[in-house]
């Protein structure tokens, strides 16, 4: 599934969600972050808002944004685990985001490892110094 939101001036956030219910496992991943139509040459700060391992909020600027220097900003699916907020935490956009959103269900996804021994494994020739 893909996901796309806008931050502005008025509207400085979008949380995605999932049902709590679901017994699915969910990944979100962040493809594209670019200012868009109508963005003034000033810096545009976004910040990922998600909790930590002793569940506390934790706010991670992966963003900043300028129409002059960086208009557009390539993530590289940087994968997420929802529930997580996108936040503008300066400037006033117009900031698209866009991503997609992944769901495996679990009766459906075997997560065991096939075992492999050490015999199967290819082995590497050792690294050998460059020749003056």
């Amino acid at each position: 599934l893909l996901l796309g939101c806008e931050l502005t001036a008025s509207t400085k956030s979008y949380t995605f969600q999932v049902d709590e219910e679901d017994d699915s496992d969910h990944i979100l991943a962040l493809s594209v972050v670019c200012l868009t139509d109508g963005a003034k040459d000033e810096c545009n700060v976004v910040e990922v808002v998600g909790r930590n391992h002793e569940n506390q909020e934790i706010a991670v600027p992966v963003a900043n944004l300028k129409l002059s220097c960086q208009p557009l900003l390539s993530l590289d699916n940087f994968k997420l685990q929802p529930p997580v907020t996108f936040r503008l935490a300066a400037g006033s956009g117009p900031v698209h985001l866009a991503g997609w959103h992944r769901i495996m269900h679990r009766e459906d996804a075997s997560f065991e490892e096939d075992d492999v021994s050490e015999e199967d494994e290819e082995e590497l020739p050792p690294i050998m110094p460059a020749k003056k």
